[in-house]
């Protein structure tokens, strides 16, 4: 098969929102009028951001899963995408899978394949997707104000867990690995919550390296502090009346505290929401989540003061350092 016909059959479709889509030179997109164009990239590189082993419907969902949380992240509905795709041969199996899982999770957000490039060498998959805004209403890091409640999206740490399984640090029931690794394989991207939260929140980040680590990025952009509290990490949480897991799931809150605060703080992985928005605005934020089916956890708040303060459960400072991933550290 060549690089033409694996385009053909795998990843053609007809397109809506473009005018034109995959199989010429450049794709064509009707945008909006009165909107901007929210752009993200993101690589994928095997050993690197995903193992051999991984189901290749998973790795096609999480490959889009990432961008689209970008755009989640900005308050951006998704238009559509280009795909860049180094294969070491054409595995048809592997193909057939991987678009599966990729044009799946693209169909249910309204996102459009609309071109990109294939070549032989490393298994390496790298997207571009495309969203648009209201002017004036994407949310940005650096719009944190003091006073902001912190909040986060969905649980974190599951996905860090998964991967200790994987080297062999930590052992866990196969029912129960199985969840963590669905989370690690198979995030889910918040692009309904973050579009709701755009009236609401002052600032946001999706949680790709680390919980703190990312909100610091947050912190550094708006100029502002932060102070957070642990005491949702001391049991499993719910949301609303049909008691979504909240801040962290049942099989994260039977680790050991240490783990616990290691595995949601620095984990990574996640691809949830974090993001701030006034006092006054928490009802507004509850009814965001509940319109969306997304569960939020309040996990503390901003302040005057530059540096991020951890609180154990009694209100004490914790000294140690959560360092979240970097590829170059």
């Amino acid at each position: 098969m060549g690089e033409f016909d694996l385009i053909e059959r795998y990843f053609k479709r007809p397109t809506h929102k473009a005018a034109l889509g995959v199989g010429d030179d450049c794709a064509l997109l009707n945008t909006t009028p009165g909107m901007q164009l929210a752009v993200s990239s993101d690589m994928l590189v095997e050993g690197r951001h995903f193992l051999s082993t991984v189901d290749p419907a998973r790795l096609g969902h999480k490959a889009l899963a990432v961008n689209l949380s970008d755009l989640a992240a900005v308050g951006a509905e998704p238009l559509a995408f280009t795909l860049a795709l180094s294969l070491p041969r054409v595995d048809e199996a592997w193909l057939a899978g991987f678009s599966s899982g990729l044009l799946r999770l693209a169909d249910a957000h309204g996102c459009e394949l609309v071109g990109g490039d294939t070549t032989q060498g490393p298994l390496n998959i790298c997207i571009t997707a495309f969203g648009e805004v209201p002017p004036g209403d994407a949310l940005l890091r650096q719009n944190a104000q003091v006073g902001d409640d912190i909040y986060i999206s969905g649980t974190v740490g599951d996905a860090r867990l998964a991967l200790e399984v994987f080297r062999g640090t930590h052992a866990l029931s196969g029912e129960a690995f199985e969840q963590a690794r669905l989370r690690m394989e198979q995030p889910t991207p918040r692009v309904a919550l973050g579009s709701a939260l755009r009236a609401v929140a002052n600032a946001a980040i999706d949680v790709s390296d680390g919980l703190l680590g990312d909100l610091g990025h947050i912190l550094k952009r708006s100029g502002v502090g932060a102070q957070i509290d642990t005491t949702w990490l001391q049991a499993a949480g719910s949301f609303g009346e049909a008691r979504l897991p909240a801040g962290i799931t049942p099989v994260l809150a039977e680790l050991p505290w240490n783990k616990r605060l290691e595995f949601a703080l620095s984990g990574g992985d996640d691809y949830e929401l974090c993001f701030t928005a006034p006092v006054n605005q928490r009802e507004l934020v509850h009814a965001a989540a509940w319109e969306t089916h997304t569960p939020v956890t309040r996990i503390g708040r901003i302040t005057q003061e530059l540096g991020l303060v951890v609180l154990d459960p009694q209100g004490q400072p914790i000294a140690k350092r959560f360092a979240s991933f970097d590829h170059f550290a």
